[in-house]
């Protein structure tokens, strides 16, 4: 009786660790893709590769959608964003996918 109330609470504990653990790494990966790019001579590009080279060694590449890096405005200075679009699965790593969306920004190096 306790084994039907203790394991659905086990698994459910488990699956937002995971969740959280995926949505993290990609944060990190988007955020270190756009420090990437945003060095002097570097473009969104670079950006976007690096944070897929990040990613593809820790979180299946089919989590991941898509990732696009574009120039942006950083409180008024030249800067670079990664968008990193993916889907956790609800139920460990099978089933119908959870999309969400993570970014990355930094200030652009200019040669000022």
């Amino acid at each position: 009786m306790v084994a039907m109330l203790v394991v659905p609470l086990f698994l459910g504990v488990l699956q937002v660790g995971l969740f959280l653990y995926v949505r993290n790494t990609i944060t990190a990966a988007a955020s270190e893709g756009a420090h990437y790019a945003a060095v002097l001579n570097r473009e969104p590009v670079d950006g976007e590769a690096r944070t897929r080279e990040l990613v593809s060694g820790v979180v299946r590449n089919e989590l991941i959608e898509s990732v696009e890096g574009q120039t942006t405005d950083v409180d008024g200075q030249p800067g670079v964003l990664i968008v990193v679009k993916a889907h956790m699965p609800p139920l460990g790593l099978w089933g119908p996918g959870v999309e969400f969306t993570v970014e990355g920004h930094a200030v652009k190096e200019t040669g000022e």
